[in-house]
């Protein structure tokens, strides 16, 4: 396959808030209380809800500077690429990285909203909703046929999480980001399904995905409190892992045959084994009298679970065995682990090193993610318009030179001037 004829759609990008993104979706009676940005004693901007941070702007978002660069420490958005809070900017960085369509998660709120639930009240379910409306309405909505809508809900209440599935899946967000293990939180496990069977029946119902982004669960892994963060960042895929096995073995995807989940940034490379363990498990194991339906494990697993990568060079190899329609492709902009601005390149090479056909390199980089969310990548823009080659054609004045926080700290304030 030709580099240009490649269709791209990233099922895990991440999108820094813009500070005014609340500003019209919420309640007038509640506007003094929705979360605000601040620069801190340390001249950190930082968000604030109800007088308690909950994120800084641009963790890691480092897209473009030199390496040299990157770390953990907090990135202000005057020092941040604007693409990153910028959806006209996304668009144009996402045509110059060949990339037709991305599912863009959250900041500031967490992944599953945990950094909003401090407060569990009417109000918070107020700026859920609003985070919601501007990420559909405003994000997404300004660039149709760009992005996969994601939502966010107040999960401390099954009817409240259920409301919010139905309200945001009228506006025609079929995609929902909830913890990997709720458990870490003090919410009940995905064991209890007395629980969360109202949610599962949403989604179901709804034809709505659940989506569990590695990060909210990091507790689980009870790391040596002298490791460095290589320990986290290597072994974060293990969280996938277990969210799995929990889904899997629990009652969720026997009681409720149609849920669907798709798992970002845990990468694949862990399925063959984990699906050959389960199996083992499963048939050897006949004391524990588990019931699949008359299907094994690793099948059950194939009927419900997406997982994506950004790069698995050797797992790729194996993607018969991890399941050729359950593997999709992740860009991660703008994260450290993001490929930016050479994705196209950096994926045929890949595949094409794995001895992928030109079908299944179809179904890796597009097909699979566009069946799973059900989302039509051509219902705006043409195929022929949505290839590497059509949306590069596009963006050749794009800069994608290196550029260090100081050189967009000033090019932030020439703007502001």
């Amino acid at each position: 396959m030709n580099t240009d004829d490649l269709i791209l759609v990233s099922i895990d990008d991440h999108v820094v808030e813009p500070p005014d993104m609340f500003d019209g979706h919420v309640p007038k009676k509640w506007a003094d209380l929705a979360p605000k940005v601040v620069v801190d004693d340390q001249g950190i901007d930082r968000w604030i809800y109800r007088d308690r941070p909950t994120g800084v702007a641009g963790l890691n978002a480092v897209v473009t500077w030199p390496p040299e660069e990157w770390g953990r420490d907090p990135a202000g958005y005057a020092e941040m690429r604007p693409a990153v809070y910028d959806v006209h900017d996304r668009v144009r960085d996402m045509d110059a990285n060949g990339v037709l369509a991305s599912m863009c998660f959250p900041t500031f709120t967490g992944f599953s909203a945990g950094h909003l639930t401090h407060r569990k009240d009417e109000i918070t379910v107020a700026m859920i909703q609003a985070y919601n409306d501007w990420h559909i309405e405003d994000w997404a909505g300004a660039y149709p046929g760009r992005f996969i809508p994601i939502a966010i809900l107040p999960l401390w209440d099954p009817q409240l999480a259920v409301a919010e599935i139905a309200r945001v899946a009228a506006k025609g967000c079929h995609s929902v980001t909830m913890p990997e293990l709720p458990h870490i939180d003090g919410l009940p496990s995905y064991h209890d399904i007395d629980y969360w069977r109202p949610v599962f029946a949403a989604l179901c119902e709804h034809g709505t995905v659940m989506n569990l982004h590695i990060g909210q669960g990091f507790g689980v892994l009870r790391l040596a409190p002298d490791a460095p963060i290589d320990n986290l960042m290597v072994l974060a895929p293990s969280i996938s892992l277990i969210a799995a096995q929990d889904l899997l073995w629990g009652p969720a995807f026997r009681a409720f045959p149609k849920l669907k989940v798709a798992l970002s940034e845990g990468g694949v490379g862990w399925i063959p084994f984990f699906l050959d363990r389960s199996d083992r498990h499963y048939t050897n194991q006949r004391w524990l009298r588990r019931d699949f339906g008359g299907k094994l494990p690793s099948e059950v697993f194939r009927e419900h679970v997406l997982a994506c990568y950004v790069t698995d060079r050797t797992s790729l190899k194996f993607r018969t065995d991890i399941g050729i329609d359950n593997i999709a492709w992740e860009c991660d902009y703008p994260h450290s682990d993001s490929i930016w601005p050479n994705a196209p390149e950096f994926v045929l090479e890949e595949l094409n090193a794995a001895g992928a056909t030109d079908e299944e390199i179809h179904k890796i980089t597009w097909q699979n993610a566009t069946r799973w969310f059900d989302w039509d990548p051509f219902g705006h823009i043409p195929r022929e318009q949505a290839t590497v080659g059509a949306l590069r054609a596009t963006a050749t004045d794009v800069d994608i030179s290196t550029t260090s926080r100081k050189e967009y700290a000033a090019a932030y304030a020439r703007r502001a001037s």
